[in-house]
């Protein structure tokens, strides 16, 4: 037992974690598409796959030794592309392809249909051969800057062609982590274009303070994002000017993506992403207390952009507005996973999305126009 512990350390060995026949939802033998556990296990799964993707290719895991295949052929998928970063050369996602493709995606509006494609894109992976890109990255997320790497942008011409073969119906993105921040944006690209996507975000991260996480009294988390809210509010105001505000124009893009809602899964144990439900949840209390003119300016800008004179457009000739911070949404399906995580590792894992003992609450957060 010791020595194939110590070749998994080694990279000699798959771990455990990454054997499906072991770690997978292997008594999902037939899948429901209306069923959002099922959905949900899927697209989680097809994310798993992108990571052994890459630790296949790390430890040279090829033929009979390889485990990634498993991920995506016991759901009747088949890898139809890998997406490789130019600057490393690690697998950061993959375009799957659903074998049993006999669906019209127009004409099926009371039940779902399995995606003709889903684009999976992993997060970081704490590797020599792959960590020192992810974490810049990670840094991007952070500065709201990822739109302009070069993985971001082979990612959005991915995801373009293939909703050109096959329209948006057809097409899911998935995503973990940093995966789930390249998923995000792309997402919101697409729908600001007019091709709103189904989209599935797990532990996607939050690019401010975690006051969800540090703060532990109820009263003081809404009193600080009271404030924040007043602030954010008056200085976009001072910067944009009470005019653009009060008249709701069409162009605004925080609004062009009200009728999008993405699917959001986070874990109230994880700083990462977990702010995401106090984000949601100020903004539901703003308006019972009869604040929702001061949120619905402060929900759509960020401190930092308003100051720096970003979220207008970033530079990037992907879309407009690239630049604004990720967590700027108006609309989500939101899963809280209530089960009690042991540790980070677990509480920002992608694993526990597919766990059948799984406790979720689930929230449809809209947008109160």
């Amino acid at each position: 037992m010791e020595e194939e512990e110590d070749m998994v350390k080694e990279g000699l060995m798959a771990s455990p974690r990454e054997i499906f026949s072991i770690s997978g939802p292997i008594h999902l033998t037939s899948i429901d598409w209306n069923n959002s556990y099922h959905r949900t296990s899927v697209a989680s799964c097809l994310v798993q796959a992108v990571y052994t993707l890459e630790r296949d290719r790390q430890q040279n895991r090829i033929g009979l030794k390889s485990q990634a295949h498993h991920w995506w052929e016991f759901f009747n998928f088949t890898l139809a592309e890998t997406l490789i970063d130019q600057s490393d050369g690690s697998i950061y996602g993959a375009v799957f392809q659903y074998k049993l493709f006999s669906y019209n995606y127009h004409n099926t509006p009371y039940s779902k249909t399995p995606p003709l494609h889903v684009i999976a894109f992993r997060g970081t992976i704490m590797k020599p051969h792959s960590r020192s890109r992810d974490l810049r990255l990670d840094l991007r997320c952070v500065r709201d800057s990822l739109h302009d790497s070069t993985r971001f942008v082979h990612a959005i011409e991915v995801i373009k062609t293939a909703v050109a073969k096959t329209g948006n119906a057809a097409v899911w993105l998935a995503g973990h982590s940093l995966g789930a921040a390249v998923a995000l944006l792309a997402g919101k690209i697409m729908t600001r274009s007019g091709f709103p996507l189904e989209c599935y975000l797990f532990n996607p991260p939050f690019s401010s303070i975690p006051i969800e996480k540090l703060v532990k009294s109820e009263k003081l988390k809404h009193g600080v994002r009271f404030a924040g809210s007043l602030v954010k509010a008056g200085v976009a105001i001072a910067v944009k000017g009470r005019h653009h505000h009060n008249k709701g124009q069409e162009d605004d893009s925080f609004m062009k993506l009200a009728s999008w809602i993405p699917y959001l899964y986070v874990n109230p144990l994880d700083p990462i992403c977990s702010e995401y439900i106090g984000y949601f949840n100020h903004r539901n209390k703003m308006f019972e207390i009869g604040a929702g003119k001061i949120e619905r300016i402060a929900t759509r800008n960020s401190l930092r952009s308003l100051l720096t004179g970003g979220g207008g457009g970033g530079g990037s000739s992907c879309s407009d507005s690239t630049s604004e911070p990720l967590h700027l949404l108006p609309s989500a399906y939101m899963t809280i996973n209530t089960s009690k995580s042991p540790d980070f590792k677990r509480a920002h894992g992608i694993h526990q999305w597919w766990d059948p003992m799984f406790n979720g609450e689930y929230v449809l957060h809209q947008f109160n126009q």
